[in-house]
């Protein structure tokens, strides 16, 4: 199960961050997306992280050029058959990512190899989907993915080894740590770390403290690179809610229930840096608390 050719779809946050590492450590990249913007406003991010890589000599001018020479992109979805892996990075919704893999199948080498980036859906729904549930597996990057050093890989319930021993070579040739996880809704980063920011929410919802207490007491007295509301407005509070959906309905407990206020931040459109305004206003030189 030798991957040279790696197929990834979708060209946001993720999936662009994902395009440059397979490129980086020297894989063929076929990277797709139904918007030439989206496509366009990747190479252009791409350029400009591996460009800061050189600046700050982590690689060289040639590691840069040889990377974006491996880089190709697509608005067809078909073109990603003849990949080896195929890495979906769509939408965290499930409705969507079944509908993409749906489209993808009739167009598979029947050794193709998918996986999903999916942050907390069930890897063993997603597969049953397809015609290659022992091909399939969740392979979850942690964001920024050129910066992050772990990689979570899930197996599925009809997961086989020789699936999950070809993507954990993967990662290591990509110079990241592999995690290995269960089938559980949210695996085990977003397992632990979603909930401790749906509290976050709960402490400014309930006037424990001000968005900018909240953050400095976690920052300053745990000792936290970011605070978890900063923290929220990074990754998209629309992607914390939908894990905590996921959580709360996938284990049917009510310690995972989430905050009305993170439902009315999302409700509002105010989805953190993407959309320049969460728990802070980015509208400005520096960020303002909104609350």
């Amino acid at each position: 199960m030798a991957i040279e050719t790696v197929g990834v779809i979708g060209a946001g946050q993720m999936g662009n961050g994902i395009a440059h590492v397979m490129a980086l450590a020297g894989y063929e990249v076929l990277l797709t997306d139904i918007s030439q913007d989206a496509l366009d406003s990747a190479i252009e991010t791409m350029t400009g992280n591996l460009d800061r890589q050189v600046s700050r000599d982590k690689i060289s001018a040639a590691d840069r050029d040889a990377a974006l020479g491996r880089i190709k992109t697509t608005l067809t979805l078909a073109d990603l058959g003849k990949s080896d892996l195929v890495i979906e990075a769509a939408t965290e919704r499930e409705t969507v990512k079944q509908a993409i893999f749906e489209d993808l199948l009739p167009h598979l080498k029947p050794e193709t190899i998918l996986t999903s980036n999916t942050s907390s859906i069930s890897i063993t729904r997603l597969a049953s989907r397809t015609d290659r549930p022992e091909k399939f597996m969740g392979f979850h990057f942690m964001n920024p993915v050129p910066v992050m050093q772990l990689v979570e890989l899930i197996r599925g319930i009809a997961t086989d080894q020789a699936t999950f021993d070809a993507c954990q070579e993967v990662v290591e040739k990509l110079g990241k740590t592999a995690s290995s996880a269960e089938d559980f809704p949210a695996f085990i980063v977003n397992r632990i770390l979603m909930p401790m920011i749906n509290e976050a929410v709960y402490t400014l919802y309930e006037g424990v403290g001000s968005v900018k207490s909240i953050d400095e007491a976690m920052k300053l007295g745990a000792n936290h690179p970011m605070g978890p509301l900063e923290l929220a407005d990074f990754i998209g509070l629309d992607t914390c809610l939908a894990i905590m959906n996921v959580l709360h309905d996938g284990l049917a407990d009510t310690k995972y229930r989430p905050c009305p206020l993170l439902t009315k931040y999302v409700e509002a459109g105010w989805l953190g840096r993407k959309a320049d305004r969460g728990f802070y206003d980015y509208r400005g030189d520096t960020p303002v608390p909104t609350r």
